[in-house]
């Protein structure tokens, strides 16, 4: 969340300098003024508060109290393991505590409706019950590379509350919005995508320093490279028309993706993608060893 507390701390600045500055029509007319993390763990304090403390923005760090850190809280974000939901919202107190407030959920494989199912269970939701939204963002967060997937909701989430998800998962990367049936391929290709191009990554890395180039500047050049073709899609390059263009007649670049071809990486690729699908969609159902083999 540093991208986050960095824009927070950034807007608050912004605010205590000039109050004639134009506002940016992006950014919500009310943001969060504190941040309160929540962990079983004690040594997870300091981890928080050496990753955060450091920015210009109240941080206040809670041990195995979530129902205190959801009382002062407008915005929860629920971030444990998807087997772990039922622990926490199922504590005594807690859905007074949730009542009129803003429930993000980035839980890979656990639906809105599963999650709003348990906390008012037989539709007996009432006119104060928190309003529940799913997104998925990945591990680029660090970074404030993160793509996030934001579930649109049925009735639609009210214009502050879009307007303020979108901010703060824009503050970490891009954002995108789509129904609750994609959920699951979104996160099998942005949640589990960077360790899938991480593995493309190093695959290339290998190769070049069995060609003697020394593994360092393997990685980097790799890297790069995969940073370079990413943002040449990113301003709208076509895929496929990118490497149409690299591949001259009777060249390098042919020769190698001919052996790509030849070892179906493309259907061995998308079938990781379908494959975490599958097992995200069975996460959120509490199954067991769903990475099973399968036939």
């Amino acid at each position: 969340m540093g991208g986050v507390m960095s824009s927070l701390a950034e807007a608050r600045t912004r605010a205590a300098i000039s109050k004639d500055t134009p506002k940016d029509s992006s950014v919500p007319a009310r943001l969060p003024a504190k941040f309160i993390a929540c962990d079983m763990r004690v040594e997870a304090e300091t981890t928080v508060k050496n990753a955060l403390g450091h920015y210009n923005f109240p941080l206040k760090t809670i041990t195995n109290n979530n129902l205190e850190g959801v009382r002062e809280a407008d915005i929860i974000l629920l971030s444990c393991k998807p087997q772990g939901f039922k622990a926490i919202l199922g504590e005594e107190g807690m859905k007074d505590a949730l009542k009129g407030k803003l429930l993000i959920s980035i839980l890979a494989g656990v639906t809105s409706e599963q999650i709003e199912g348990f906390l008012y269970p037989g539709g007996n939701k009432p006119a104060d019950a928190c309003r529940i939204v799913r997104v998925m963002p990945n591990t680029a967060s660090f970074v404030r590379e993160s793509m996030s997937v934001i579930q649109t909701c049925t009735p639609p989430l009210e214009e502050n509350h879009l307007k303020l998800v979108t901010w703060i998962f824009n503050q970490i990367g891009r954002t995108a919005s789509l129904p609750a049936s994609n959920m699951d391929a979104c996160t099998a290709l942005c949640g589990s995508g960077p360790a899938f191009f991480a593995l493309v990554m190093e695959a290339a890395a290998d190769g070049a320093v069995a060609m003697g180039i020394p593994r360092a500047e393997a990685n980097l050049m790799a890297a790069q490279t995969m940073r370079g073709t990413t943002g040449l899609v990113l301003n709208g390059e076509h895929p496929s028309i990118l490497r149409e263009k690299v591949s001259t007649p009777g060249g390098c670049t042919i020769g190698g993706l001919m052996v790509l071809e030849e070892g179906t990486v493309r259907g061995h690729v998308a079938r990781a993608v379908r494959e975490a699908t599958v097992v995200a969609s069975q996460l959120g159902q509490g199954a067991v060893n769903v990475n099973g083999p399968r036939r």
